[in-house]
């Protein structure tokens, strides 16, 4: 099965981190006991064949060669397999990554991918991105390189980072820019290697005053570097868990981190997002959509890569104990989907005013190719599409379900909506910029100018209107060529 590098910048994605790799265990069937035991244990009642999940267990994690022949189960018992993460933790203050390094799966990070320096990057951009950047290029590059030379198939690159402060925008950009350089073609190493980005937009009430020029500047640079970008936003997803936890099937959901019950709710919701968009990579399936499909079929013009993302059903966290529950009508799965109570990001990409220029819907269960194909031509019926894409869907059947769930649905669209995201950054860097407040803590860095935030500003500006170009596009008729 493919393989997968994950690389956490920062507060932010360190902390979706502490989500993910609890539930990526548990979708293999390894559930971690309470009471602070170390020991782990298979669940397999939710799972058809457990070859499916020992073969698709090395997309996340590296398995030594001397444990390589053993069963699954065995496997399973993380401390004495050594089993390591395919990970690279980064942040410019500690106190995160010190918690991965003390709970109760430590033993899972490779001490030498882990990179930490104090006290931060002060919620500066420039900081994070030239001083910290150049400082810890080389070592970020070396942890990198220890990963990916452990896989035997790469397959691609996880980066999960935030835009408001200075270590997650800043040097996470500067660690894609690194990863654009040193893995740019694919064919050179028969591999297929993409730059997936999850990065986490703050919300208008941030508590950073400089949130605006980090996200400006960190929104430039994921235009230029990244395959694709998925956005996510913190107002989303705390109505996403609002909604949710008022639902009594949610009461019996546990938190691996119950002092930090909202965060880790937020962050779970993302790393199910994520875990279901590389499941075609990872599980079998009658229709698999590989993740080299995604920036194929979702990315029609350069740059606009922009993803809307959703999912049904919301799942908080994993349950306790794995149960397969009572799937809705699919016809329900897919309204869900559809829903803007679902989406992970506060736009509605199906407004009547903006136009969808490619789709795609990923079904994890016992989801039918019939099912597929009925709801489909629902959504064609309800969207507004350009006129080459409408009779074009990408679509994913994988036959291994999420943990706790009989199915499940990943709904993507790449919609000229997302410019309303982009003007919401260009207004908010404007409304700082015009009093030239903290500019300088900015221009004072080695190696940034200020008409970086005019040359920002002015290239998202120009993206805003290729959306615009190509949600204005009219159909061309072109009569046939007649022989005379």
């Amino acid at each position: 099965m493919s393989e997968f590098v994950t690389i956490q910048v920062g507060q932010c994605g360190n902390q979706i981190g502490s989500a993910f790799w609890p539930l990526a265990l548990h979708e293999y069937g390894i559930q971690t006991k309470t009471g602070g035991v170390h020991l782990l244990k298979v669940q397999r009642n939710h799972i058809k064949h457990i070859s499916d999940l020992s073969d698709a267990f090395h997309s996340f994690f590296q398995i030594p060669d001397k444990a390589k022949n053993l069963h699954f189960q065995n496997v399973a018992d993380l401390n004495k397999s050594k089993v390591k993460a395919r990970a690279v933790l980064v942040d410019m203050e500690d106190s995160v990554v010190s918690r991965f390094k003390q709970g109760p799966l430590r033993q899972l990070f490779d001490q030498t991918c882990i990179v930490t320096n104090y006290p931060g990057s002060g919620n500066n951009w420039a900081i994070g991105y030239h001083d910290h950047g150049k400082e810890y290029h080389d070592r970020i590059e070396e942890s990198i390189r220890r990963v990916v030379e452990r896989c035997d198939r790469l397959h691609g690159f996880l980066l999960m980072h935030s835009l408001g402060g200075g270590t997650g925008s800043g040097l996470g950009t500067a660690i894609l820019k690194l990863l654009k350089d040193n893995y740019p073609h694919v064919e050179r190493c028969a591999l297929y290697e993409h730059q997936i980005v999850s990065c986490v937009y703050p919300a208008n009430m941030q508590d950073t005053i400089t949130a605006p020029y980090n996200t400006l500047l960190a929104t430039q640079e994921l235009i230029e570097h990244a395959t694709c970008v998925f956005p996510v936003e913190n107002k989303a997803l705390l109505d996403i868990c609002n909604a949710q936890l008022n639902k009594r099937e949610n009461i019996s959901q546990v938190n691996y981190n119950v002092s930090c019950k909202a965060f880790q709710d937020m962050n779970s919701i993302i790393v199910n997002m994520l875990l279901h968009l590389t499941s075609g990579s990872r599980f079998p399936g009658s229709l698999n959509m590989d993740m080299n499909e995604v920036a194929a079929n979702l990315v029609p013009y350069p740059k606009l890569h922009y993803i809307f993302s959703s999912i049904s059903p919301i799942t908080l966290s994993a349950p306790n104990i794995c149960t397969m529950r009572e799937t809705k009508l699919q016809d329900e799965l897919f309204t869900s989907a559809w829903s803007r109570n679902n989406q992970l990001i506060k736009l509605d990409p199906l407004q009547s005013t903006s136009v969808i220029l490619a789709a795609a819907h990923i079904a994890r269960g016992n989801t039918t190719l019939t099912d597929m194909k009925r709801n489909i031509e629902r959504f064609q019926k309800k969207s507004k599409f350009t006129s080459w894409s409408r009779d074009c869907m990408k679509i994913g059947l994988c036959s291994v379900p999420p943990a706790g769930h009989s199915s499940s649905l990943l709904c993507l669209l790449n919609s000229s909506t997302m410019s309303s995201l982009f003007k919401d950054v260009v207004q908010e860097f404007s409304k700082l910029y015009r009093k030239k407040a903290h500019v300088h803590h900015y221009t004072k860095v080695c190696g940034f100018e200020e008409t970086h935030f005019i040359e920002s500003k002015e290239n998202i500006f120009n993206l805003c209107e290729c959306y615009t170009e190509v949600q204005n596009m009219e159909e061309s008729n072109i009569s046939r060529l007649q022989i005379i």
